[in-house]
């Protein structure tokens, strides 16, 4: 609505030349001035829209925000307030480990660990192996029917080889890069005559069990030089060497607990049993052409040249 609206002479003169009527122009003055004052009140319509958006999202970031805080607050609360857990959850596993303690302890013989079986460490040790023939077994078994007969109960090894270190523990994520080094060691290692025809006695280092071997006569300086190179890995992971002075040997029997000097005592009948054995000079010469290393359930081959 316009008040005390008057047009100045030159809007008059403008007029008069265009043939219009100064009430005319004013009714067309009116219906801009209508024009644009809608046109204010709905851009200030639209600023109050745009304006009532924005708050509106602000509201709800709030909002949003307070909800996520509520559900932490409440979860820290409950956390705190959380009752113990009943005992027949505590005791659901309890079966199973004492199975494997169980286990441990009476399974395979009576053999005692050296060491306490943990999950994730991988029992590891390097070794030269011996196929057993039919005629080894049988040796085997003349050998320990002649160590029973005087008290002394052997069991039958279950494969025959000749240990190149001792039994070490790997985690799981060293195997790869232990293997990797092994075999950079032992890339040089040539292949070489093995003999093993005299009969010796040796126990673990706990004593918790004796074995009835034969010790390698030919071959031992061509093993000491494999030695050294998986002494140089076992070293670079922080791991125990070889012993100092070894007795390279196979082990065909063994028996629970120390029983070196019950064996002594019969240690020449049985060597004579081992010198009289039929194709025996053939039998335990044989020939290196691999060292292996044995982890956990995996085996890895490095031939020799």
């Amino acid at each position: 609505m316009l008040v005390g609206y008057s047009s100045s002479s030159e809007e008059e003169n403008e007029v008069i030349q265009n043939g219009k009527r100064k009430g005319e122009h004013l009714q067309s003055d009116d219906s801009s001035l209508d024009n644009k004052r809608s046109k204010k009140e709905a851009g200030c319509l639209l600023k109050v829209t745009r304006l009532q958006s924005v708050t509106d999202s602000k509201k709800s970031s709030s909002h949003a925000k307070g909800e996520e805080a509520r559900p932490l607050q409440k979860c820290f609360l409950e956390q705190r307030a959380r009752l113990p857990l009943p005992g027949s959850v505590l005791n659901m596993f309890k079966e199973t480990e004492e199975k494997e303690v169980f286990e441990d302890s009476t399974q395979y013989g009576g053999r005692i660990r050296s060491f306490a079986h943990e999950r994730g460490n991988w029992a590891t040790y390097v070794y030269l192996p011996y196929l057993a023939e039919d005629e080894s077994l049988e040796l085997a078994d003349q050998l320990i029917s002649g160590a029973g007969s005087h008290g002394v109960s052997l069991t039958r090894m279950e494969e025959f080889h000749i240990s190149l270190s001792q039994t070490v523990i790997l985690r799981h994520h060293w195997i790869e890069p232990f293997i990797l080094s092994l075999k950079e060691g032992l890339a040089s290692g040539r292949r070489f005559l093995c003999v093993a025809d005299r009969l010796k006695v040796y126990t673990n280092q706990e004593r918790t069990r004796t074995f009835l071997g034969l010790e390698v006569r030919a071959g031992h300086a061509q093993m000491l030089e494999m030695v050294r190179a998986i002494d140089r890995t076992m070293q670079e992971f922080n791991l125990s060497t070889f012993h100092q002075n070894p007795s390279f040997h196979i082990s065909l029997a063994w028996c629970v607990g120390d029983c070196s000097e019950s064996l002594r005592g019969c240690f020449q009948e049985l060597q004579t049993i081992v010198d009289d054995f039929e194709d025996s000079a053939s039998l335990l010469r044989f020939s290196g052409h691999e060292i292996r290393c044995k982890s956990g359930n995996k085996f890895f081959s490095f031939p020799l040249l």
